[in-house]
């Protein structure tokens, strides 16, 4: 199997791939999806799109995060995109200019600082703990630098897997109030979690003015759809409405959304996350299992209470780059810590995605890794 992400040969267990396997994509679900739309007879779902995204179906996902959240969510502050990476890009392209400055976490997201790096921006990466970002240290450096941007994963965050707690949220909103950069919250793994229920959302702060809540059907569905949404104040959204792009050439995906709206009202969306949550809760105890017989007092990893990855940190002087070639003969492999760093940093970690395999072949993808680090820290 080939995709952007994944070039995947036979007996390898790639322990990088942070994303469904194929007996998660709902194939039945979609196809009962369709039929539903298609047979209402309205042509109007293959015709040009609403800027802001078809007002019925931000309706029903309104309906939907207000559940899901626990707040209250208007369908006038949804803004219809083609996931999060395009969410950030047309945000990157509106909001900012090549050579600003913003501020992200490290680590952070590695395909997030590819697109920052299209835009030409400065990075400055700001130090995390096991909670989340270290809001003391963003105090300090905005003491010295205003960024245009603050760029976080919140919760679950990918690659460490630590969720940031509600005082650190509101300090960290009541920050960027006081000192006027925006907050781009990235919580696709929000509503993957497996174990404890985390803080609200980031977007349960819009009424502040200064943040874009980032949402996406990839990981509650399938990322082929090519589907999420922005929360944000009306007053955010109003350039994105109004650029060239969506004057050109109407709102984003309103034909997928047409479908997804139909797994929102028949309830096949939220019968399908439950069975996403279970599932995933299995493989990350699977995992997490494991290590802990394989490579005891060796390694020091996070405890992921949801989304898709553990964090893994090698001894000083490790360094996981050099481990990957002999991994591979081995015929596992994993993401180097190294990729998720805006300042070449992270040599001594790597990443590991619980989301792809079944428990089976996560266990043995650990034990065919422990031998490998085994033989590598003698």
């Amino acid at each position: 199997m080939q995709t952007t992400q994944v070039a995947n040969s036979g007996g390898l267990i790639d322990l990088s791939i942070g994303h469904p396997s194929l007996s998660l994509l709902p194939l039945e679900i979609m196809q009962t999806a369709a039929e539903h739309r298609l047979n209402q007879g309205d042509p109007a779902l293959l015709q040009y799109g609403f800027e802001q995204g078809c007002g019925y179906f931000r309706e029903t996902l309104a309906l939907f995060l207000k559940g899901k959240y626990g707040i209250s969510v208007d369908p006038d502050h949804l803004f219809v995109s083609n996931g999060v990476s395009q969410a950030l890009d047309i945000i990157c392209t509106l909001y900012t200019r090549p050579g600003e400055l913003i501020f992200v976490e490290e680590p952070t997201y590695f395909l997030a600082l590819r697109i920052f790096a299209d835009h030409h921006l400065r990075v400055v990466s700001l130090p995390m703990d096991e909670e989340g970002l270290v809001v003391e240290a963003l105090e300090e450096r905005l003491a010295k630098q205003r960024p245009a941007f603050l760029y976080t994963i919140p919760t679950h965050q990918n690659p460490t897997g630590a969720t940031l707690p509600e005082n650190r949220r509101r300090r960290l909103v009541e920050l960027s109030k006081e000192f006027g950069f925006l907050i781009l919250a990235d919580e696709v793994y929000h509503l993957l979690s497996y174990l404890t229920e985390p803080p609200p959302p980031l977007g349960s702060f819009i009424s502040e003015g200064s943040v874009f809540s980032l949402g996406s059907f990839s990981k509650i569905l399938a990322p082929g759809l090519r589907l999420g949404w922005i929360h944000a104040s009306p007053e955010l959204l109003r350039p994105l409405a109004l650029c060239g792009m969506l004057d050109s050439g109407g709102g984003l995906n309103p034909f997928t959304s047409a479908l997804v709206r139909s797994t929102l009202e028949s309830g096949l969306q939220a019968e399908h996350l439950e069975r996403l949550r279970a599932v995933y809760r299995e493989r990350l105890v699977a995992m997490r299992s494991v290590l802990r017989r394989e490579l005891p007092g060796l390694l020091r990893f996070n405890e992921p209470r949801g989304g898709f990855f553990f964090w893994i940190a090698l001894p000083e002087g490790v360094h996981a780059p050099d481990l990957l070639p002999k991994a591979q003969e081995c015929k596992v492999s994993f993401m180097p810590g190294i990729r998720f760093s805006s300042c070449g940093g992270m040599g001594n970690y790597l990443r590991l995605s619980f989301s792809y395999y079944d428990p089976e072949e996560l266990q043995e993808g650990v034990r065919r890794l422990a031998q490998v680090l085994r033989t590598g820290l003698q």
